[in-house]
């Protein structure tokens, strides 16, 4: 039976919406540091702190730095960097934090074996569905109290209980957790779900809407959705994994309630938000992760191959027009 260190210390490593949320409710059971980008996100960390305001309201004090160096040892280090900043934030964790369990919390799937080029950590990949609205670098609004689901990673020894011990702790700082002892059916569930939500509202200009699950007539749009989803469970079964939740129970059970009372609920995800800031999407982590599956066993996925290609024109379409102004 291995002995458990208590988790003293944690490194969150991108303060986006995500990373916001886990340092600013983390400092209330551990101190919390934070490593950025940008030298200005850090001054600001620095001088200011960082509030959470909406689901809760609180101010944490964050230590925050662009080197790992300046930030100590820690227990644990949460990765919540979009899955295309994974490569640059592993590479400059490089040599630090030789004493910690690493948990990556991308959308899509890969990033674990990105993390693990740089380092011997013990791995925990993990997936979330909550969700904030950052309105500058030191303020997030909390806005879906949804959970994060995690698990051992199985190429890299961190064990079950420690996965239970991570997720206590994220428990007790306000925040919602569940450890699995295999990851896998419920991060498939969660990419299904995510490739078809975001592809579809990036290409649409839709946040998701209650349009993504109606099906009542020719011109709705939750045929597309349904058709979608179900390429990916075919995959999913061709690769024996049995998924956790159906993705699309998921879409009806999120379109079917708004969360602030009786208004609709019109999440933009975060592949919307990226489109429409002409930012580069996370579409080959996602939708094309689904995409190299399907190719590997054989299950044809015209659906997500198109939605993955109309994506990746759509950010193509960025660099000509700019050269075109």
């Amino acid at each position: 039976m291995m002995t458990i260190k208590p988790i003293n210390r944690i490194c969150v490593a991108g303060a986006g919406a995500i990373g916001s949320l886990f340092a600013a409710h983390l400092d209330s059971v551990a101190a919390c540091t934070v490593l950025t980008r940008r030298q200005e996100h850090a001054d600001q960390l620095n001088a200011q702190g960082l509030r959470v305001s909406g689901k809760t309201n609180r101010l944490a004090r964050v230590l925050a730095s662009t080197n790992p160096a300046d930030l100590g040892d820690v227990d644990l280090v949460i990765i919540a960097t979009k899955a295309s900043a994974v490569e640059e934030t592993a590479k400059s964790m490089a040599g630090h934090f030789p004493n910690a369990l690493v948990m990556t919390v991308q959308n899509g799937l890969g990033c674990e074996e990105v993390v693990a080029r740089h380092g011997a950590w013990p791995i925990i990949s993990a997936v979330t569905f909550m969700s904030g609205n950052r309105h500058s670098d030191v303020h997030v609004e909390y806005e879906l109290d949804t959970a994060t689901w995690m698990g051992p990673w199985a190429q890299r020894n961190a064990s079950y209980e420690q996965v239970q011990q991570v997720a206590a702790l994220i428990e007790a700082a306000g925040l919602k957790a569940r450890a699995f002892p295999d990851l896998l059916p419920a991060q498939w569930s969660k990419l299904i779900f995510n490739a078809t939500v975001n592809s579809v509202a990036a290409v649409s200009d839709l946040p998701h809407v209650r349009a993504f699950a109606k099906r009542d007539d020719l011109q709705d749009l939750g045929h597309l959705v349904f058709a979608m989803m179900d390429e990916g469970k075919r995959v999913a079964a061709a690769k024996g994994i049995v998924l956790f939740e159906d993705p699309w129970e998921m879409n009806v059970e999120a379109t079917s309630h708004g969360q602030t009372g009786n208004e609709d609920y019109a999440h933009a995800p975060s592949m919307l938000e990226d489109i429409r800031a002409r930012r580069l999407t996370e579409i080959d982590w996602i939708t094309g992760a689904i995409v190299r599956a399907a190719r590997e066993v054989g299950v044809p996925v015209p659906i997500n191959e198109t939605l993955y290609r109309l994506v990746k024109a759509r950010e193509a379409s960025w660099k000509i027009n700019k050269h075109n102004h």
